[in-house]
This record gives C-alpha cells, structure tokens and sequence, in this order.
C-alpha cells in the first residue's frame, strides 16, 4: 500500500492548479477494479490516521466512547466546586462571551445549564467595534458592582492578565474557560480551563483541538457531577447534559476546529440532537437559513454560523447568545430574521473589503505571509477576508483595519496547515511589535500601531517563510476515491458520508472522475465556473468550481477544454432540486488526460 499511496493518481504530478495528484491512503479506482479490497468507510478512516483495531469506534463516533475524565484538566475541579457553590448559595453568576460563534454558543450553553439547576445566569457580550476583544477590567469591575460575586468567561479570557487582575482586586471571582493559547504566565482567576495551558498534563492537552464550547461541555459534566455528589438532585432533575449538544456541534464546526477524536463525536452526535429541534432559537435559525432537511455538518460552518456571526460582525452583539437562550418563539423568529437581514449587510460589506483587499496583492507575490491593511474597513468582516485570501493564494493571511482616530489597526489572520500563525502572533506581541495579540494555529487575532504595520509585515515574513516554504512544498491533492463518470452516484455521495462528519482535520473526502470531455461549461453568478462533463461511459454529471473564473484552471476550462479530455477532482455532493437526486461535482482541480 505505501508503494499506491506514493505514486501519481492517472499519472497527474501537475495538474491546471500546479498540483500533484496522491492518494490520501491506499488505491481507491473503483472503476478499474484496483481498489485496496476494503469497504470505502473502512479505508477512508484509515487514511485520516484510525488504527485499524480501532475502526469500529471511529464508525460511530460516541461520547461514551471518547469523553474523558474532566478532572484530567487542570483547574476543572476548582472551576466546578466554584460554580457549585454559587448555585448552592444562590449567587448571581454572568457569563462573560465572545462575540463569535464559538462565545455565543459556549455562552449559552452555560446559561442553559444553570437555568435547569435553578439559576438564572445573567451575560456579557463585549461590542467588537467599542471594546474589542477578550474581557476588559472596567467591565468585569462593573459587573462586580451590579451583583455579580462570579463571572465565567468563555472563549476569551486565558491572556486577560490586566483584566482579571483588576476583577480580582475588586473582589469579583474570574473563572477562565478557554481554548487559545496561553503564556507561561497565567492570570490572576479562580480557576483556568484550558487544554491548551503550556503546564497541562498530556491527556488534557491532546484535547488542545477542542473549541471552547467542547471546554464548556466539560466544566458542565463536572459541575453535575460535583453537584451530585452533594445530593443537590435528591429532590430535582439532573439536567440532560445531551440536549445541549446542539450547542456544542455548532461551535465546534463554526470555529474550525478539527474534527477528529472527540469533537467528531460532540459533532456527530450534536447534529442528531440538532435535528430534534427541542431548542427554540436554534429551530428558528434552522428556519431562518430556509434548511428543508435536517442539518448537515456543511450548514454548519455556512447557513447557521455565519448568522450568529453576523450579530457580532456588524449588528449588536448579544444577538446570537439570546437566540440560543430564548424560549419564547415569537422572539425566536424575530431575532432569526434579524440576524439573517445582519448576514445579507454583512456579505455585501465583506465584498467590498475584499475588493479593496485584493488590489494590494499583487504588490505583494513574493511574501511568504499576506497582511493587507487598509482605513475604513470594517472589522467585523477582516477575519472572513483574510480566509477568503488565504484560499485564493495558498499562503497564512492577515487582514487589518486601520482606524485613523485611535492610531491602531484591529487585524485578523488565517492560515495554512503546517504554519502555526497563532504562536508566532503571540511572539510578535512579546517582541513589542503588537499591542494585543493571540490566537490558535489556524486563525490569530492581534491590535497594532499603524506605524508598526510594515515592520510586523516584515517580521511575519521573514519569521515564518520556512514554514511556508515547507508546507507548499508538500501541497498536493490528495485522493480518496477515483470513478468512471457512470460511477458518481447518489449511493457512493451517501458511502462516503458516514466517514463523517468531515472538516479540518477530517477533511472530506476527494474524488477524481475521468477521463471526461466537457459538453458545457459557463460562468455563473460573480466567478463560479459551471459544467457538464460526458465520459468515454456515455454518462454525463454536472460540475461547479466555485470562485475559480480567473483561476489558471477556470480558464483552462473555458477557452482551452474543447474537445481534449480531462481528469477532474473534487468532493462529491447530491444535488436534490430535480425530480430525484442526482450526484454532482464541486470541483477543486483538473488535469489533462491526453
């Protein structure tokens, strides 16, 4: 199998988008028979790194199966006999979120939680725009001032030294539950949830993936246990930890985290949950992105999440947080549409960004790492901008907004598999270059100086050009599957879907189709290339690449295909508008077959 895992798929070692084309584990060619002789979930678990003697796990992803002990992370315990306390004593407790995602929904599974053991918690949602990210000290003080003797924060928190020190000094405990990187030195708090402390043990920290609402999961695990164990349910219901799973799927998926070991399980179980529909405001948002089915995994990252963002991108802040903690439908339905109309404003103002974003690139080929900074661009949509670029040109990616009154840019960055931008964000703020900064491997948040925005360009370059180098070096398409065009069927789509769900660090799988003469192929919409492709078999499918129409290989496809034959790659999808399902291709690379 090492020998097929390294030779070409179809001979292709450069394909239209300059990549050489591998199998991501054994040879999958079920056209040709050649297939490794085991069933496609079987090897596509396999390939993403499952034992084999483990593969009846990895099938059905359980919790039972891959929750681990919550006291195994350092400050559990303390955090959950905390909050204990607070509900035995019937203290107010807020609950301290991002704006993201990821904030709203560890938030409100929080707020959830207490409400089912007699509490009822109140939040605070920092503005983006008036206060930026992570908790401020003013607020936490204040929020001391008001009654509140315990504030958790979620999702932030885990770099907030001033902040929490300021609240500690006024008297109000800070518990931190948190999933970004931290410094050798910790706050001042009650207690720091965080697998990804530099000092915790290595169970905990093999969970460092998680996002901060599978961290929010586990401090409630915790807490009922802890409550238990005081008799405090002798005489009322333990709360169902499983119904908020829904919470914890959509944070999960919507803050990339990777979907291997247990957020695979938080995910494909939350999606079941999900389905229910038991929580008010997130039936209303399922509604609210006109989903017909049941969620997929897909929705997600692009129908729900992108709403719940839209609140703390451009619209008020709490939006996403009393959406999930309503239950009353009426406000459900308002805050749904909302929230949709806040998504719509926020695409057109990401565009716009964009646009604006993309002039500066070409200035900048050479650069191991993109930062593109501009005045009057709306922060609240960098971060999908610099996604966007990232894609577009392979390379980590900084997007920062420069505000002329304050002197300083807020920034947001994506990056690439292998570079780690959230350390070396964290170290550009040790080196004086930032003002604030932090983030994960994948995607980092930072403030600087307007006058230190070339000087941190330059930095970043030359600090992570070796790892950018070495992650290109190996970029190739890997393979999952290969088919005749006859083979694309809504039956294999359907296969290959319960090797999911897929994300980062699942990826989905790939197929490559061919050999294929392209019938029809046309631009759709702003820059989607759209076609219909025929094999040698007689059988024809459709195909999209989207935002491809100034790719090398979109317009390879529309002026240079006629007539020649091709070998296409991409994930497969059932197209269910018609009559009856059919399969089709969203397509991510080509090569020419003669």
């Amino acid at each position: 199998m090492a020998s097929q895992a390294l030779s070409h798929v179809f001979g292709v070692s450069r394909s239209l988008n300059e990549r050489a084309w591998r199998w991501r584990g054994g040879n999958m060619e079920l056209a040709t028979g050649m297939g490794s002789g085991e069933d496609i979930v079987s090897q596509l678990l396999l390939a993403r790194g499952v034992a084999r003697e483990d593969l009846a796990r990895h099938r059905n992803p359980t919790l039972r199966d891959f929750l681990p002990d919550p006291s195994a992370f350092r400050d559990m315990d303390a955090a959950a006999d905390r909050i204990a306390q607070a509900v035995l004593s019937g203290e107010r407790i807020t609950i301290y979120g991002d704006y993201d995602v990821d904030g709203a929904t560890s938030s409100a599974l929080l707020i959830r939680l207490l409400r089912e053991l007699g509490v009822e918690a109140g939040y605070y949602i920092p503005d983006r725009l008036l206060e930026g990210y992570g908790p401020s000290g003013e607020a936490l003080v204040r929020l001391g001032e008001q009654g509140s003797s315990l504030v958790v924060t979620v999702d932030c928190g885990a770099m907030a030294h001033e902040a929490l020190a300021m609240a500690n000094d006024a008297g109000v405990d800070v518990i931190v539950v948190d999933h970004h990187k931290c410094s050798a030195e910790l706050p001042r708090a009650v207690a720091l949830v965080n697998p990804n402390r530099l000092d915790e043990e290595d169970l905990a920290a093999s969970h460092g993936h998680l996002a901060a609402v599978g961290v929010a999961f586990l401090l409630a695990v915790a807490l009922v246990r802890t409550l238990r164990a005081q008799d405090y349910f002798a005489s009322r219901k333990e709360p169902d930890l499983f119904a908020l799973l829904d919470l914890v799927a959509l944070g999960t998926v919507a803050d990339v985290a990777a979907l291997h070991g247990l957020n695979r399980a938080f995910v494909a179980q939350g999606l079941k949950v999900m389905g229910r529909r038991d929580n008010i405001g997130m039936s209303a948002l399922i509604d609210a992105s006109r989903l017909k089915r049941a969620p997929a995994c897909s929705d997600l990252g692009f129908a729900l999440g992108p709403r719940i963002n839209a609140g703390g991108r451009v619209g008020e802040s709490t939006l996403g947080v009393r959406l999930l903690t309503t239950e009353d439908p009426e406000e459900a339905r308002v805050i749904a549409a909302q929230l949709s109309a806040l998504n719509d404003e926020r695409r057109a103002i990401e565009a716009e960004v964009q646009a604006a974003a993309e002039e500066q690139l070409a200035a900048q080929h050479n650069r191991a790492v993109h930062l593109l900074a501009g005045r009057g661009w709306h922060p609240g949509v960098i971060g999908i901008v610099a996604g966007r670029i990232k894609e577009k040109t392979g390379k980590p990616s900084l997007v920062i907004a420069l505000d002329d009154e304050s002197g300083q840019g807020k920034g947001s960055g994506r990056s690439i598999a292998g570079v780690d931008l959230g350390a070396a964000i964290i170290r550009a703020r040790d080196e004086g270059l930032l003002v604030a900064g932090g983030g994960h491997a994948m995607a980092a948040g930072l403030t600087v100086d307007a006058t230190q925005v070339e000087a941190l360009a330059e930095w970043l370059d030359t600090h992570l050009e070796g790892q950018v180098a070495r992650a290109s070096a190996s970029r190739e398409m890997l393979l999952d599957v290969a088919v005749a065009p006859g083979g694309l069927t809504p039956d294999l789509v359907n296969s290959l879907e319960e090797g999911g769900p897929y994300g980062v660090g699942w990826p989905g799988p790939r197929i490559a189709v061919g050999p294929v003469r392209l019938v029809k192929c046309d631009i759709v919409g702003t820059d989607n290339v759209r076609i219909i492709a025929a094999g040698d078999d007689g059988r024809s499918f459709k195909g999209i690449a989207f935002r491809a129409a100034e790719s090398a290989m979109g317009q390879a496809l529309l002026h240079a295909a006629q007539g020649r034959r091709l070998w296409l790659a991409g994930r497969a999808k059932i197209d269910d508008w018609g009559n009856r399902p059919q399969a089709e291709l969203h397509l991510e690379d080509a090569a020419w077959a003669d």
